[in-house]
């Protein structure tokens, strides 16, 4: 399936929601955040692709979620202490299992040079607990240079990053990602310029959206796998649906 992306990312969410985002691809099914997953997510349906970004010793936007090497590939130590090219030599696929050795830590560019017009991305920054010195400004660089700007958002558990990113591209939609009861949903998404709530699915009520939509807010529920709790959350009106299972949760919706 390859989606016809002629709705900027917004007017899409709007005639579409709830969205289903496969978290870091199609993970249930392949290695997280490699091509293959990616491929796989978009074959199955999935109407956008939830990725992380670190950046590489040598200041290369990379795509891999955990900060450290050793759960994903076949590396040790952190992903900011090696230099894109020892990244790149690394197997990011053969833990999953044999038919996946051989996929490689992806450059940023890369993905937007394949999702370009294919699929809709929300892009977070891996910036917490340690901090990437410019990660905002080469994020953004990127997006401009593949002419994605339309077709994502960008989101963090770091909120400052979060502010930093849209002071830099107002016309970008941000989101803050977060657990736990935060009090005011609204207050934090003020504070980091943010018009979406990324909240794990168990802090979400119908209140917690109805509050978020009368702010003129969206809410992204993290991580559904179950199709019944995709169902209740739909039902309450949730704008997005982050699954590692793009197949489960679109028949659960009844989308086709």
């Amino acid at each position: 399936m390859r989606m016809s992306l002629r709705l900027p990312y917004w007017e899409y969410v709007r005639q579409h929601r709830p969205v289903v985002v496969a978290h870091r691809g199609a993970m249930a099914y392949a290695p997280e955040n490699t091509l293959a997953a990616y491929t796989l997510a978009l074959q199955q349906g999935a109407e956008a692709i939830e990725l992380d970004v670190h950046l590489s010793q040598d200041g290369v936007p990379v795509v891999i979620h955990d900060h450290t090497l050793e759960r994903t590939t076949n590396g040790k130590g952190l992903v900011g202490d090696h230099t894109f090219a020892e990244l790149r030599a690394l197997d990011a696929g053969g833990w999953f299992g044999s038919a996946f050795a051989g996929q490689r830590i992806l450059a940023l560019g890369e993905v937007l040079a394949w999702a370009q017009g294919r699929i809709y991305l929300k892009i977070e920054l891996k910036t917490l607990p340690m901090r990437y010195l410019g990660i905002e400004e080469k994020v953004l660089a990127l997006l401009k240079k593949w002419d994605m700007e339309e077709q994502v958002e960008v989101f963090s558990f770091d909120h400052p990053c979060v502010r930093r990113f849209k002071a830099l591209a107002p016309h970008i939609p941000v989101g803050v990602c977060y657990t736990g009861d935060v009090g005011d949903h609204v207050a934090l998404a003020r504070y980091a310029s943010a018009e979406v709530l990324h909240p794990q699915w168990m802090g979400i009520s119908q209140e917690v959206v109805e509050k978020a939509h009368s702010a003129g807010l969206w809410v992204d529920a993290w991580t559904v796998n179950d199709p019944q709790v995709a169902k209740t959350l739909a039902d309450w009106g949730v704008d997005f649906l982050k699954t590692d299972d793009p197949v489960r949760v679109r028949e659960a919706l009844g989308k086709r």
